[in-house]
């Protein structure tokens, strides 16, 4: 009689352990790895991941007071999606997402510390989580993917395209489809050889990934010493001959595999290749072409610096401008008296701006975006320029900086500012904190 009352006590006693250990977080349970949950929608699902699938799913984590990441806006309003990985330690984030099928949303709460130190490999969590804190993560899953079941996935895709596209070709004993184009009359490609190729990437689907011919400017790359993209493509190439084009169909197996290319291609993507073999050169000559590109560069850089001082005059003298420049060089006009308070070094400001090169082209302008920039005033977070014509203002000011290069960007070619460039800014100071 003593044991079983025993045996029943020591029940209650388990239960209202249990029941304290998890009402700390209320409404959620735990696993006997201590990872606490709580599922808001339980789609059913029996197909829930293992190690080696790929997930997709949307994700945010915060601490009790504040937003740490939100996937939707990391990732530009585009899922995550990636290989599950094995757990770091029990009950850490991995493990939470084999307790999940897809259509499952749920709630896990996790150990600031070991997430930070073990899984995110900070070595050391950030300083504005307390020791012990917990961090929340927000999961709803959207898909679990087999590898099996990408790998048939990707063989039905690829047979539907080459019937699709009547393509007679067999292919190599690699995977690869090479289907001549047009055929080239100049050399093969050489193991040490440099090329300039034009190309198209695509997937299967017809989805375009990139184009040199839509940048309007050829890639260029030693065939036999840089890794370009991957086996398949450098494969196609080595069959072809300078001016030859020709469209490849490359396989997972001998493209980016199941690892893919980040959200850009997938895991398991058959790509096809339109490229053009617009010029084979040797060592020597693609020597050759680098100096002669180099002494172009420094004659248009010379000229660009000996001509800038008359291009700023005919600027000032064509838009009637009699303002004198300060000590720097800058050229300060005030447009709208500011009356707020008077931005300094060390102070946060806000502006809007709209910045132009001498002819009038637009490089840059945060009306534009419809976002004021900000950023803290003497700290060589922007040009020298700004910084000292900024400095000028008053909160409410409007005002138009004409600012050489030699506080600007130099001689450094930032693409739409070129080399030696005084750029002109309309600026309006919103505010000053």
């Amino acid at each position: 009689m003593k044991r079983i009352l025993f045996s029943q006590l020591l029940v209650v006693v388990l239960v209202a352990f249990a029941a304290m250990a998890c009402s700390q977080y209320p409404g959620f349970d735990k696993t006997e790895t201590g990872l606490y949950y709580k599922f808001h929608v339980k789609s059913g699902g029996e197909v829930k991941p293992v190690v080696g699938d790929w997930i997709k799913l949307n994700m945010v984590y915060r601490t009790k007071d504040s937003l740490l990441f939100e996937s939707n806006k990391a990732m530009n309003g585009q899922p995550l999606f990636f290989q599950l990985q094995k757990s770091e330690y029990p009950g850490d984030i991995y493990e939470a997402f084999t307790l999940m099928s897809a259509g499952d949303s749920a709630t896990f709460i996790l150990n600031a510390d070991s997430l930070f130190i073990k899984t995110f490999k900070a070595g050391q969590r950030p300083p504005f989580i307390d020791s012990n804190s917990v961090v929340y993560f927000d999961i709803k899953m959207i898909e679990v993917s087999k590898k099996d079941q990408m790998m048939q996935k990707e063989k039905e895709q690829l047979t539907k395209f080459i019937t699709d596209n009547n393509i007679v070709v067999q292919p190599l004993p690699s995977g690869l489809y090479y289907i001549e184009q047009a055929k080239g009359t100049g050399k093969k490609v050489d193991s040490t050889d440099w090329i300039d190729i034009h190309m198209t990437v695509s997937l299967i689907d017809g989805k375009k990934l990139w184009s040199t011919m839509d940048r309007g400017q050829v890639t260029t790359f030693q065939y036999g010493r840089q890794q370009f993209e991957n086996k398949g493509a450098l494969e196609g190439i080595s069959m072809m001959n300078e001016g030859g084009k020709a469209r490849l169909i490359v396989p997972s197996q001998i493209g980016f595999g199941e690892m893919g290319r980040g959200a850009m291609i997938p895991p398991y993507s058959t790509l096809v290749y339109d490229m053009d073999l617009v010029k084979v050169k040797t060592q020597a000559q693609h020597d050759k072409e680098l100096e002669v590109q180099k002494k172009e560069k420094e004659a248009k850089m010379e000229k660009a610096k000996t001509e800038e001082m008359s291009k700023l005059d005919k600027y000032l003298k064509d838009n009637k401008i009699t303002a004198k420049p300060t000590a720097s060089g800058l050229y300060y006009i005030e447009t709208q008296n500011g009356t707020g308070a008077q931005a300094m070094a060390g102070k946060k400001v806000k502006v809007h701006y709209t910045g132009t090169l001498l002819d009038g082209t637009k490089f840059d302008s945060s009306r534009d975006r419809g976002q004021p920039f900000e950023f803290n005033l003497g700290q060589g977070q922007v040009i020298k320029g700004w910084d000292e014509g900024i400095a000028l203002m008053k909160a409410g000011g409007k005002a138009k900086l004409i600012i050489p290069s030699k506080i600007a960007y130099g001689d450094r070619d930032m693409g739409t500012i070129p080399s030696y460039s005084t750029l002109v800014f309309d600026v309006e100071l919103i505010e000053v904190k």
